[in-house]
């Protein structure tokens, strides 16, 4: 029997993390490329006794799955979010649950941005229109979009990915409004520090009046198709819907029937419901000329990533020694 913990990581992570794990555990990684099955880490967690486990989003971590191992102590994260992860039944079972908040902020903030962008001056149009053999001169209408500059922001949810993505704003001079549970006074007065001022509406006013609504709010029960039919059909009707959150925050039979009927301009994703998103669901008829949706790579910069896959490794690392976890979601929550 090894005198290392034993640990279990259910992907491919950063060598950043996988080699701060060596160095004192046994390690066990699946090498697959599509994520193992719930039957599955409940297998090899039993098999290994597991002391720790390291997940991703796109794993179902409950009950069931903390049982497996009569050792578990921890299941570390490789996500801000943790709402794949059943925090009741790990406080039940008094596992430690870890997660990287705080790292991918400013890397989030710059893909809505592009995103956004990429929505509103058909980037992604352009190119097919290019490779399609369609450019053959310039033309006064081709491709037209909206101004970015000088327009009306609008963001549900001003925590760490909201406020940076408003900073960012302020290059553009455009105008910000967002909605959230309450004001958030230290976010506006950081932000008027930096030069750019937001103001609290209730969502309502904010999507009447905003040329672009981007979302950064955890997925809750609350939050569960927060842009619905009612809401796409109160937003301007040249509008531009950003969604780098949770792809159930978007109610996606209401977005595409909002972008078939014009209710809305277009819309950019980097978060789907479901996801993946299949290549024929109804709605991806709308790409491009409608609609931008990239696989969840909104996190996805090297640097961003080496240190997720570091905070990751050491909270698993700090479960299995019994020690409080650098980032834990329990604390995070209370």
């Amino acid at each position: 029997m090894s005198e290392q913990p034993t640990v279990y990581v259910t992907r491919q992570i950063p060598d950043a993390g996988l080699e701060l794990l060596e160095e004192s555990c046994e390690l066990h990684v699946w090498d697959g490329k599509l994520p193992p099955s719930k039957d599955h880490i409940i297998e090899r967690l039993a098999e290994l006794e597991a002391d720790g486990l390291l997940c991703l989003l796109s794993d179902d971590i409950d009950g069931e799955v903390m049982d497996a191992s009569p050792n578990l102590d921890v299941v570390s994260t490789f996500s801000v979010g943790y709402d794949h992860v059943n925090i009741d039944d790990a406080e039940e079972r008094g596992i430690a649950v870890g997660h990287t908040p705080g790292v991918l902020s400013e890397t989030t903030a710059d893909f809505a941005w592009a995103l956004l962008m990429t929505t509103a001056r058909r980037t992604v149009e352009g190119q097919e229109y290019v490779l399609d053999g369609e450019w053959e001169t310039w033309g006064p209408k081709l491709l037209t979009g909206p101004d970015v500059h000088g327009a009306t922001l609008g963001v549900i949810g001003l925590g760490n990915i909201g406020a940076a993505v408003a900073r960012r704003a302020g290059g553009f001079g455009m105008e910000v409004l967002y909605a959230d549970v309450g004001p958030n006074e230290e976010a506006e007065a950081e932000l008027a520090a930096a030069g750019v001022d937001v103001t609290y509406v209730d969502q309502n006013e904010l999507l009447d009046h905003s040329d672009f609504v981007t979302l950064h709010v955890p997925l809750f029960e609350s939050t569960h198709h927060l842009i619905s039919e009612a809401e796409l059909r109160r937003m301007k009707e040249g509008a531009i819907l950003i969604n780098t959150s949770r792809g159930p925050i978007v109610d996606t039979d209401a977005l595409d029937t909002a972008l078939s009927e014009g209710w809305i301009e277009r819309a950019g994703l980097d978060v789907t419901d479901p996801e993946p998103l299949p290549a024929d669901h109804e709605i991806t008829r709308h790409v491009p000329e409608r609609l931008v949706v990239t696989p969840h790579i909104a996190s996805a910069s090297i640097g961003t990533r080496n240190k997720m896959a570091t905070m990751a490794a050491e909270n698993l690392l700090a479960g299995v020694a019994g020690e409080d976890l650098p980032n834990s979601a329990l604390d995070d929550r209370s």
